[in-house]
């Protein structure tokens, strides 16, 4: 099993998706959907007719920008999904939702968000740092460190609402951000109930690979990172489609056809998430493990919710395996990894509002 998950991860992280055919440019010296202005790390302001989400919001809840910045002075753009219908003379427990790795708040984390505010719950979905509409250079940096923190920085934004109960905050992390809640958790008590869906342990890049093959990637990412030092910008992974397409190519292996029928079609694709990840990214991936004091969350809860078809299964097994009671693994039946992201017929949300009022009840 780890050496099938370093397999996928490998494939993800360091060749990208270039057999897609046409896709974005791998070397982007910057990528201009997001913050770009004199600070670079302000969040950028987007116009309504800007705005891209998969899917439609629900007459009964109010979505609205809003800005804050992490302990790294960088400024976080996120949604905050509130019921129409609230009583902001209440308070109300809360969850702040991070998308998959490479991901943004317009996708998955929305139509959890959408669906969650529904049941009563304050949500906010977020782009994480160098993502999306948040700010941070070179734009598409990825940090296990700083992921982990811009959950605990939604857990300051919504302790700042005055319909929010501070002692009632939970999280969700999908696929890849799974991890990155988790490792909040650890270290942010204020998180009282973490649950995450169809999770990726991103951190877990090389775990498997030998001590050989690991020093070769390494070699390549020091010659990689002097090839940035000398060309004055990153380099960047290959990308998904710069537009949708239609069809998914056919000589493409089953786990990332499932990827691509996502992130590159119209049920998924998104202007600001199209995997152009920075190629010394793995460096911060490769030796920051996220998943280290897993054991410590308790006795706070974890939910780990898995398709009974993802290829991602082994990694919410491992978790389970690692982490301490109180802890469940729900799997949903007939269910693959991409289905949860977005299929609101198979995503589990009366399971999700089940654990979190339960986890998050007065006690």
């Amino acid at each position: 099993m780890k050496k099938f998950l370093a397999v996928i991860l490998s494939g993800i992280l360091l060749t990208g998706v270039s057999a897609y055919g046409k896709t974005a440019s791998s070397n982007i010296r910057n990528i201009t959907t997001a913050a770009t202005q004199n600070n670079p790390n302000s969040a950028t302001r987007v116009k309504a007719s800007e705005e891209h989400y998969i899917f439609k919001l629900s007459k009964n809840v109010k979505r609205e920008h809003v800005y804050y910045k992490n302990r790294y002075g960088i400024e976080i753009a996120a949604d905050l999904y509130t019921s129409k219908d609230i009583n902001k003379n209440k308070q109300y427990p809360s969850i702040v939702i991070g998308p998959p790795f490479g991901g943004v708040k317009e996708q998955g984390p929305g139509v959890y968000a959408n669906e969650l505010a529904q049941r009563g719950f304050v949500v906010i979905a977020f782009d994480p740092s160098y993502h999306g509409y948040s700010g941070g250079q070179p734009r598409m940096t990825g940090s296990t460190d700083i992921y982990a923190e811009d959950f605990s920085a939604g857990v300051d934004y919504l302790g700042t609402l005055k319909y929010v109960d501070r002692e009632k905050i939970g999280a969700i992390g999908i696929c890849g951000s799974g991890g990155f809640a988790l490792s909040a958790a650890a270290a942010d008590a204020r998180i009282k109930a973490i649950a995450t869906s169809v999770m990726y342990d991103i951190s877990s890049f090389g775990n498997g690979v030998t001590g050989e093959a690991r020093q070769q990637q390494l070699n390549e990412l020091a010659k990689q990172r002097w090839e940035d030092v000398d060309n004055g910008y990153p380099k960047y992974n290959d990308g998904y489609p710069s537009a949708p397409v239609e069809k998914i190519p056919e000589n493409l292996d089953p786990v990332t056809a499932e990827f691509f029928s996502f992130y590159a079609t119209k049920r998924g694709w998104h202007q600001n998430a199209l995997g152009n990840i920075t190629a010394t990214s793995n460096m911060s991936l490769m030796n920051f493990p996220s998943l280290t004091h897993i054991s410590e969350i308790t006795p706070r809860p974890i939910l780990f919710v898995v398709g009974e078809n993802a290829h991602s299964k082994g990694f919410s097994e491992t978790a389970y395996a690692n982490a301490s009671e109180p802890k469940e693994i729900y799997e949903v039946p007939n269910a693959n990894h991409v289905d949860l992201y977005d299929d609101t017929t198979k995503i589990p949300f009366d399971k999700f509002e089940e654990f979190f009022k339960d986890a998050l009840k007065d006690q």
